[in-house]
């Protein structure tokens, strides 16, 4: 048996794909958006009970737990989401809270067109070349809008997004260009606190 060896972070970028791969398994290629809201993704999985994708956060690469210990996995995909496992679960709740600093609970799965969030002004991403990209633009979408290396969660128009590219730049080349200016800021952040306050001048 070959042994598989993973670099650093490696387990997260495998993580990341199979979150990518468990939302593909639902209907995302739409030849026309419909007109009812919300928009659902059915699920394409023959005998699944989902009605549609609902995303489950992460705690980094683990999984979170429901009140009842258990993973979201280990309960029903069903509305209602029993455990599987335990009989005293009233459905998955999981008190986890994500970086806005609300409860997961608290948030819903919404799928809105570009246009409808730049009316509501809410943030979006950079266009994709390939419709089977669904909304990724690469693994940092797949992270927090704050841990992103790229600009995918701004707020505006296309043309606020090109202006941070250079006209020459690949994407490559922008990704590697903004993940450099972020680990200078951060290492001149980390000297900043690092250096000798200066000393105070006592009053004559």
């Amino acid at each position: 048996m070959e042994r598989l060896t993973l670099p650093p972070r490696g387990a997260a970028a495998v993580d990341e794909y199979l979150e990518y791969r468990r939302y593909k398994q639902h209907k995302t290629d739409l030849e026309t958006i419909p007109q009812q809201r919300p928009i659902d993704l059915p699920c394409r999985v023959t005998g699944c009970q989902c009605r549609a994708y609902l995303y489950v956060p992460l705690n980094g690469s683990q999984p979170i737990r429901c009140r009842c210990k258990h993973f979201a996995d280990q309960h029903s995909a069903a509305p209602g989401f029993m455990c599987n496992i335990c009989s005293k679960c009233s459905g998955f709740h999981s008190c986890f809270t994500c970086a806005c600093g609300q409860p997961a609970y608290a948030h819903d799965t919404v799928v809105e067109t570009k246009q409808e969030r730049l009316a509501q002004g809410k943030p979006v991403g950079q266009d994709v070349p390939y419709a089977a990209m669904g909304g990724l633009t690469g693994f940092s979408s797949l992270a927090e809008g704050y841990m992103r290396l790229d600009d995918s969660g701004i707020v505006g128009t296309s043309s606020q997004v090109s202006s941070l590219r250079r006209p020459e730049e690949d994407d490559m080349a922008f990704f590697e260009r903004r993940y450099q200016e972020r680990m200078k800021m951060e290492k001149a952040a980390k000297w900043k606190g690092k250096a000798p306050l200066p000393s105070a001048t006592k009053p004559s």
